[in-house]
């Protein structure tokens, strides 16, 4: 009777002892939520929705999985999720640079093939200075270049000061209205040759 009570005071310790170790251990993984939550934090405070915006929503997606996870009280797939997010905010910090880089040295091109176009298409207006009626017309294009130009020392300045992203867009925009204006221009100085009458048939 005696060893029987001892046996049985010894299983309820154990189950006791087990259920406070599975209970331990199922809680909401806290530190990980909050490593993962300050890593995206920092990606974004150093702007890599704009430069490595796949990377970024990768560890905002991840993130968010291991919220639903914690919510759904599956500690153990939210703390692997966390610890995913994590990772991916890492390494969209650690891409920003090189995205930055690649992004300044195309947007360096573009300002040069900007001034070319721009450079080209006063040289065009210029050709035609003595001939009234097409500088008049051609007036309010002279008009533009000068806007155009203003604008182009604005992006710069933008390139210098870190706004990588923000220039690039803007040299863009403008890259595509130079090039229109451009084309307009090289039709209206130098029409495309008329098409050769068709040769009449032979009776």
């Amino acid at each position: 009777m005696f060893k029987g009570r001892i046996f049985y005071s010894f299983f309820i310790a154990i189950l006791i002892l087990s259920f406070g170790i599975f209970t331990g251990c199922a809680k909401p993984p806290a530190e990980e939520m909050a490593k993962a939550d300050k890593a995206i934090g920092d990606a974004q405070q150093k702007e890599a929705p704009l430069y490595v915006p796949d990377l970024f929503a990768k560890a905002e997606a991840s993130f968010k999985t291991a919220k639903d996870y914690v919510e759904g009280k599956k500690y153990k797939e939210a703390k692997q999720a966390a610890i995913e997010a994590e990772a991916n905010a890492q390494q969209a910090i650690a891409g920003i640079e090189a995205a930055k880089a690649k992004i300044k040295a195309d947007a360096d091109k573009l300002v040069q093939d900007i001034q070319k176009s721009i450079d080209d298409l006063k040289a065009a207006i210029a050709t035609v200075a003595k001939k009234k009626a097409l500088a008049k017309t051609l007036e309010p294009t002279k008009e533009i270049i000068s806007k155009w130009e203003t604008d182009l020392a604005g992006v710069k300045e933008k390139l210098q000061g870190q706004k990588i992203k923000e220039a690039s867009d803007e040299l863009k925009a403008l890259n595509d209205q130079v090039n229109v204006k451009k084309d307009e221009t090289t039709n209206l100085i130098s029409p495309a040759p008329a098409s050769p009458a068709p040769a009449p048939k032979k009776p």
